[in-house]
């Protein structure tokens, strides 16, 4: 099945529901960053999360960053995403391995206490930035908790990423519903309903479920129609010039010493691991250029 991200409204507008299948993407983000179980359960959840609320995004020129600034081993995560589907991100510690909590994967022991950061770079002068605590480390709850916290719209979040045995991505996907504040008490106590009988994320999709029929379940009963469906994939903009920029922007001690030691140098991106090798007689036209 490939990536795809479904928006729909519910009950005549009363809902909002975004549903994606990432496995795709977040196997590419496995392969990349050589990522543990753990790991691979932490970002796949987090890239699930941030290609849905890309999607959110008005603008083709918007940009989202999602953050967890924590103190459990896995250091931290970060991911951007736009509003075409394009999502990246990486974790500080790819490899941390955790032994499993109550039969699964622990994500929540993964991140240990921190916050959670949003910035949305929508072209103005200043970016909008949200910030919440982390709530579990479960990342669903934290992004619930956050949107109820920090932009005031009630809602629910489910995510969801299964490993096979040799630690490549099974399935991954996960869904977005939210409530208007004129919502009917009838609509929100059978929105409720749905979701407290509802499967977990990853037994619909292993079972083979697309992103509509996941919204089908969690809007069982309600009148439903699908707004858009959109491709989603791992989607990096890294390129060997952003690098070069980048080198210039450490500053020119560095750079001589980094000519000096008289060996090439590789550096990668951070998001999708890319490396890019540069020659000395390329460090010394980097440097004439910062001059």
């Amino acid at each position: 099945m490939e990536d795809h991200i479904v928006r729909a409204t519910a009950a005549n507008a009363q809902i909002r529901a975004f549903a994606a299948v990432t496995t795709n993407l977040v196997g590419e983000a496995q392969a990349r960053h050589q990522t543990s179980p753990a790991a691979t359960a932490a970002l796949g959840r987090l890239l699930t999360g941030g290609v849905m609320m890309g999607s959110m995004m008005k603008n083709s020129t918007d940009v989202l960053t999602l953050q967890i600034k924590c103190n459990g081993p896995i250091g931290g995560l970060t991911v951007t995403s736009d509003a075409q589907g394009n999502v990246k991100g990486y974790v500080n510690h790819p490899e941390v391995m955790l032994p499993p909590k109550n039969g699964k994967l622990d994500v929540g022991g993964a991140l240990g206490a921190g916050f959670f950061n949003v910035i949305k770079d929508m072209g103005m002068k200043e970016p909008y930035s949200g910030q919440t605590e982390l709530k579990t480390g479960e990342i669903a709850e934290d992004l619930t908790y956050y949107f109820a916290a920090s932009e005031q719209v009630p809602s629910s979040v489910g995510l969801g990423v299964l490993m096979n045995p040799n630690n490549t991505v099974r399935c991954a996907g996960g869904f977005i519903v939210q409530v208007m504040p004129f919502i009917e008490e009838a609509v929100l106590r059978k929105l409720e309903e749905n979701i407290g009988k509802l499967q977990s994320v990853t037994a619909m999709l292993d079972g083979g479920h697309t992103a509509k029929e996941m919204l089908s379940y969690v809007l069982e009963g309600m009148e439903i129609e699908i707004t858009d469906t959109m491709p989603a994939a791992f989607a990096c903009n890294c390129s060997k010039e952003r690098v070069e920029k980048a080198l210039i922007s450490i500053g020119k001690n560095d750079i001589r010493e980094m000519i000096e030691d008289g060996k090439n140098i590789e550096v990668k991106c951070h998001f999708c691991n890319t490396a890019y090798e540069f020659t000395v007689e390329e460090l010394r036209g980097i440097l004439a250029k910062s001059q």
